[in-house]
């Protein structure tokens, strides 16, 4: 019994670490972090003033347009450099356990 209790109580602090909706962390998630950092350097050259979120969200697959019958993964990171923040996407190829960066875009959150 108290193994039973130790393994739901384990369960119920991963579920929640996973995010405050319950959504599962996505095992490119770490990458997309550090790609976002290099990417916000080379769109606006090297600033120690360039932060990243920590939150990576994870958006609906897009269809390959090679392939209709396969898809990739999307995820969102935030960053912020002085006053300006950007959203930046990164696409993955859905291969279990490794993380193949297809495409990336980035756009400035602003109001014109």
């Amino acid at each position: 019994m108290k193994k039973l209790l130790a393994c739901t109580f384990s369960c119920a602090l991963s579920v929640h670490a996973a995010g405050a909706q319950g959504a599962p962390v996505h095992h490119c998630a770490a990458a997309a972090a550090g790609q976002a950092q290099r990417l916000l350097s080379f769109h606006l050259g090297p600033d120690q003033r360039i932060e990243i979120a920590q939150e990576v969200k994870v958006l609906a697959p897009i269809r390959n347009p090679a392939n209709r019958k396969q898809q990739f993964d999307v995820l969102e990171v935030w960053g912020n450099v002085y006053k300006g923040q950007y959203r930046m996407h990164f696409i993955y190829a859905q291969m279990q356990g490794d993380c193949v960066l297809m495409g990336q875009e980035i756009l400035e959150h602003a109001s014109l």
